[in-house]
């Protein structure tokens, strides 16, 4: 055992520093490797026998494979991880949109609706007026008939008679 290796042993905080920090070093390791497989997959400008030739030389010469392949592609594989989370960052936000909406159309939305309806002669020009002011009421479509006002404020909801118990 040489002096240095010894001293790590003497002391068993060194040699739970020494410890945890291979430890770490083989995790990042192996995250390094499994982004490099990841991208070759990911990569469209790779052709199928190119992807199978770096996969080879990233497998049976792991080391050495991976050093090449980031030095040679790490700049494109960088551009491929941006690429990658801004489209993941724009289906979310458009996620995020759609949920808040609940499903319901907008203002503009139910305004040209009804601008196409007038046009095609569905509805009259009064009618369109009322449904006009209440899209911009914010109440949107009007109540139908045999619908009322129920006490928790829900606008359009059945009323429901109450059963007298």
């Amino acid at each position: 055992m040489s002096a240095q290796t010894y001293l790590a042993y003497n002391f068993p905080l060194l040699s739970a520093f020494w410890t945890m920090l291979w430890f770490f070093l083989w995790i990042m390791w192996f995250v390094l490797l499994f982004r490099v497989v990841l991208d070759i997959f990911r990569d469209d400008d790779l052709g199928g026998w190119a992807k199978a030739g770096w996969l080879v030389f990233c497998i049976v010469l792991p080391f050495l494979g991976v050093f090449v392949y980031v030095i040679a592609r790490g700049r494109s594989m960088g551009r491929r991880e941006v690429a990658q989370a801004r489209t993941q960052q724009g289906e979310f936000q458009a996620y995020i949109r759609e949920t808040a909406a609940g499903g319901r159309t907008s203002s503009v939305d139910e305004l040209s609706r009804l601008s196409e309806i007038r046009a095609r002669g569905d509805m009259t020009d009064e009618e369109f007026r009322r449904a006009k002011e209440l899209v911009l009421a914010g109440h949107g479509q009007a109540q139908g008939p045999g619908r009322g006002h129920d006490p928790a404020g829900h606008a359009g909801s059945p009323t429901v008679p109450s059963s007298g118990r």
